[in-house]
């Protein structure tokens, strides 16, 4: 029988408020999981965990056999391209810190998003771009010093908010080292097929996520309760040669529960 708890990682989100990171890596490490991606949360895992704490943490999860597969954080709260230099200089300054935390935890790499434009008077696109590639100038070092990789996540409220966007926005600025996750509730609530948005990002993808979501209302639910289209997206993975572990975000107040159901209607539509 497959072991659905090896086929997974699990994103901590929905354990942000009740718990810290530490305590998420043993309980979930106790259900059998061997992959995480960590939330960035105040009382969770925040980047002022000292040195010893990081170093516990490391070892915590090198002594349970749990992988840290990325470092995450709500996006919401930051803006890279935000109109004002303040907002721009503290969304960066936290994203700094949460780059070279990731790197000292052994992370494979750090989930970033592009920044946030306002929906009732949108500036130039180039203006944009241009605070986001300054972000990419001043993160991108930072994650190569520490040994982890910045992955930019289509977004359904960023202004890069689909493979196609985004994959023009990282040619454009033609780093090489810089991945692209692809959530795949996320373009389904934009309406993007995410067969197309897989293949549109082959070359840069680095993760997926997974987790269900209707068009009518913005979610991150547990399998079954939206309307993504799950069963296709195996064999385009296999197709484009993804072979990294795939990432349950699921949010729910009944996680534990949710993500271990969530992950087995997953694997019989043929994720491995």
């Amino acid at each position: 029988m497959t072991n659905v708890h090896e086929i997974f990682g699990i994103n901590t989100y929905s354990y942000t408020m009740t718990d810290s990171a530490a305590g998420c890596v043993r309980r979930l490490a106790d259900q059998g999981y061997i992959g995480v991606e960590l939330m960035m949360y105040p009382g969770h895992l925040w980047p002022d965990l000292n040195a010893a704490g990081r170093r516990d943490l490391r070892r915590l999860l090198e002594q349970r056999g749990v992988r840290l597969i990325t470092l995450n954080m709500p996006n919401i709260d930051l803006n890279v391209a935000g109109a004002s230099q303040e907002m721009r200089d503290y969304s960066l300054g936290l994203l700094s810190r949460f780059v070279q935390l990731a790197g000292e935890l052994g992370a494979a790499g750090i989930v970033i998003g592009p920044g946030k434009a306002n929906p009732l008077f949108v500036p130039p696109r180039d203006f944009l771009l241009g605070h986001f590639h300054r972000a990419l100038e001043r993160l991108a070092p930072i994650a190569e010093a520490g040994g982890t990789r910045l992955l930019v996540e289509n977004m359904p409220f960023c202004f890069l908010p689909d493979a196609n966007s985004i994959m023009r926005a990282l040619d454009d600025y033609g780093d090489d080292r810089i991945g692209v996750i692809y959530d795949v509730a996320n373009a389904h609530f934009i309406g993007e097929d995410p067969c197309s948005g897989l293949r549109r990002v082959r070359d840069r993808l680095g993760l997926v996520h997974l987790s269900d979501t209707s068009r009518a209302v913005y979610k991150h639910d547990p399998v079954g309760a939206g309307d993504v289209p799950f069963a296709v997206v195996p064999p385009v993975l296999a197709e484009v040669g993804y072979k990294e572990m795939p990432v349950l975000e699921i949010i729910s107040h009944n996680a534990d529960a949710d993500l271990l159901n969530s992950a087995r209607r997953l694997a019989v539509m043929g994720y491995q």
